[in-house]
């Protein structure tokens, strides 16, 4: 992957940010180096706020890296560790699960929540900020719209697999062993899909920019201090972060399941969305989009491959999680906004209009947050997507071809 250089800021302004990061995740590691517990509603601030130094972290990280690392592993590493603190997170929820059954529904809730934040809030958050930009701020772009390139049909064609297979996993009554093969697996072909894709340059911005400057021993040795420092801030904020949600609900009287499902993917999300928002405002709204269609992809099949294996290393069956009601209506709900979600970009384009249905759609089921509203909005959805399938069926047999392994590089359209 070629990158180059774009804007840079002094070495002094580097070195402040990254201060305040650190300054910002030292107190959760203190107090869980220590020992120490906080009460709930502290818990909360205090974990939560580590989290989000960490995403920080990682993302300077992994996007310095891209200097140093071939292709497909560069590929790799920036489809993981955006969602890293997602990850520790629902595995740790998962992992739970193994000894007290009550934690099941929040490994499901956390993931189903961040995964329809993603389309339902994101999504369109950038296209709006990207059609704001090419018309207040004379931004090159699509006035009334954001357009991918035709590579983004890999991710694309791969989200179409995983929902499918996604809409089995309800009626078996289980996330289950197989389903960490099967989605594994599907990760795995599109990496390797992925990885004979000949990207454009692409470049870097702000802190990532100036770090990427140094000499190479340096700039390796701060990417790995940069990671290393950020598993550190993850491991030691990922569990009382998540015992704080399920504490903090109970003490306020609001459903744990709702508290756990929205608050804490958009502590690990909101740093990713606000680096893609930024992309569009500088008028590269593709890169903005393709970065939350590839972290949506990775949670969509890895993050749920990952927790029937927690939940079996916490002491669960080795059969997989059981899936109750609740659990049932929130991943068909998850796979049918994500089935209007790949209908839409069949085209390769997403619409002021489409953008604004997606958000009205979640903020439908977020407000009302009952069975019939989850089911009555699944069945929108689906039909939705039906039709602009339909629309958009010449388009079909490109995004099939997309799932295919090719034995070079295509370059980018």
């Amino acid at each position: 992957m070629r990158v180059g250089l774009d804007v840079t800021v002094p070495a002094r302004g580097v070195a402040v940010r990254v201060g305040v990061v650190l300054l910002a995740a030292a107190p959760a590691v203190a107090i869980r180096l220590s020992g120490g517990h906080l009460p709930a509603l502290a818990g909360m601030a205090v974990f939560g706020v580590a989290v989000l130094s960490a995403v920080a972290l990682l993302m300077w990280g992994s996007e310095v890296a891209r200097v140093d690392l071939p292709g497909s592993l560069s590929l790799a590493l920036l489809a993981l560790v955006a969602v890293l603190p997602e990850y520790a997170i629902d595995i740790y929820f998962a992992f739970s699960a193994g000894s007290d059954p009550a934690f099941a529904a929040f490994a499901l809730a956390n993931m189903t929540g961040a995964n329809r934040l993603l389309i339902g809030v994101a999504w369109p958050l950038l296209v709006f900020a990207a059609i704001w930009a090419v018309r207040r701020r004379g931004q090159p772009g699509d006035r009334n719209g954001v357009s991918v390139s035709a590579h983004r049909r890999t991710e694309t064609a791969y989200l179409l697999l995983a929902t499918a297979y996604a809409l089995v996993i309800p009626a078996t009554g289980r996330l289950a062993w197989y389903d960490t093969i099967v989605l594994g697996a599907l990760f795995g072909l599109y990496l390797s899909r992925t990885g004979r894709t000949e990207h454009a340059e692409e470049s870097l911005v702000g802190v990532a920019a100036t770090l990427a400057r140094q000499p190479t021993t340096r700039r390796r040795l701060t990417v790995a201090a940069l990671f290393g420092t950020a598993a550190v801030v993850i491991l030691s904020a990922a569990e009382p972060f998540g015992r704080s949600l399920v504490e903090a609900g109970a003490a306020l009287g609001i459903d744990e399941f709702l508290l756990v499902q929205w608050l804490a993917p958009v502590a690990s999300e909101a740093p990713e969305v606000i680096v893609a928002v930024a992309f569009a405002l500088r008028g590269r709204a593709d890169d903005g989009l393709g970065a939350l269609l590839a972290a949506k992809l990775n949670q969509w099949t890895l993050l749920i491959a990952c927790l029937p294996v927690a939940f079996y290393l916490g002491g669960g069956e080795f059969a997989g999680l059981a899936l109750d009601e609740r659990q049932t209506e929130e991943l068909y709900l998850t796979a049918a906004q994500t089935l209007l979600g790949v209908a839409v970009l069949a085209d390769l384009r997403i619409s002021r209009a489409e953008a604004a249905l997606l958000f009205l759609l979640f903020a439908v089921q977020f407000a009302v947050p009952t069975q019939t509203v989850r089911y009555g909005v699944a069945v929108a959805y689906a039909i939705l997507a039906g039709l602009l399938l339909a629309r958009h069926r010449r388009e079909l047999p490109a995004l099939a071809r997309a799932t295919w392994p090719t034995g070079r590089a295509r370059p980018r359209s």
